[in-house]
């Protein structure tokens, strides 16, 4: 299970109902923002999910409303005098900029909290086991920017009536089925897991995409997702100014959930030139299953 909750779902500049860009994820290895924009502290107040657990920071890039919070929500930590190490994940033109932004309120190497700075590259972040987390790159005007991928593994589950018809007893011996191996029973009878494993469920697969200016090359890490987060900062209409700013419309990324079938698209990062009715209009015609991201929501996966 994922667990999301949007602290800010707005474009560049915040409105009276819409934060600086940045998401909660709450996910089998703990809890982690996906971004951090100015005043993301008070929407974790506000959202009542709070600081607990919160050791993992993943940028999808460095321009300013999407890292500006970085500062307070550490400083608030520290005067909370957590012992946790933060992770900040970020490409290293990212990381770096955080680095210089961090040495100029508090020297170079110091900080109120712990923390760690992993720059990225396409490939695994994290492998936690049935968890993993993926990142991969996007075109995002002169940056180096990504999106993530969050999977919880499929796991083949025993089926009772096939391990009483096996005659396997209870114990350690339909752990070691469980976990894919071969076990011989009283009798010298052998049973193979495939003779009492039913088919693969459970797994779950979320594709984070933060500002782009283009979904090709995306495909294969967004395809059969159970649900898409991606920004959407322009309309149709002013798909000219998307080009400039190196944004999407809601048409191309409704397109592009098609696409790539997944079950739910969710659009954010969204300008305050349009209404949430225009751009849910423009973006259902193409994909259906799509709502408009609000602070605040919260989305089980």
């Amino acid at each position: 299970m994922f667990a999301l909750t949007f602290l800010g779902t707005s474009a560049s500049v915040p409105s009276a109902e819409r934060n600086h860009p940045a998401l909660l994820l709450e996910a089998a290895v703990g809890r982690m923002l996906i971004d951090c924009g100015e005043g993301t502290q008070r929407q974790l107040l506000r959202s009542g999910a709070g600081f607990r657990r919160l050791d993992r920071i993943l940028l999808t890039h460095g321009h300013l409303d999407h890292v500006l919070g970085i500062p307070g929500l550490f400083s608030t930590l520290g005067l909370r005098q957590t012992s946790e190490m933060m992770t900040i994940h970020g490409g290293p033109g990212t990381l770096d900029l955080v680095i210089r932004m961090l040495a100029g309120l508090w020297g170079e190497g110091r900080a109120p909290i712990s923390v760690q700075f992993a720059p990225l590259s396409e490939g695994q972040v994290i492998d936690a086991g049935d968890f993993t987390i993926d990142c991969f790159p996007v075109r995002h005007r002169d940056t180096d920017s990504f999106g993530f991928s969050f999977q919880k593994r499929a796991r083949r589950h025993l089926l009772s009536d096939r391990l009483a018809a096996f005659g396997v007893p209870d114990g350690p011996v339909r752990g070691e089925l469980a976990a894919g191996r071969s076990i011989t029973i009283e009798g010298g009878r052998t049973i193979d897991p495939e003779d009492v494993l039913g088919p693969p469920s459970g797994g779950k697969k979320l594709v984070v995409i933060g500002d782009t200016e283009t979904t090709e090359g995306l495909a294969s890490h967004v395809a059969d997702a159970d649900l898409l987060v991606i920004e959407a900062t322009f309309l149709a209409r002013d798909a000219p100014t998307a080009r400039d700013y190196g944004h999407l419309t809601a048409a191309e990324a409704a397109r592009f959930a098609a696409e790539t079938n997944v079950r739910q698209l969710v659009l954010t990062h969204l300008s305050g030139r349009y209404e949430d009715d225009e751009i849910l209009a423009e973006a259902a015609t193409i994909f259906p299953n799509v709502r408009i991201a609000a602070d605040f929501d919260r989305i089980v996966v």
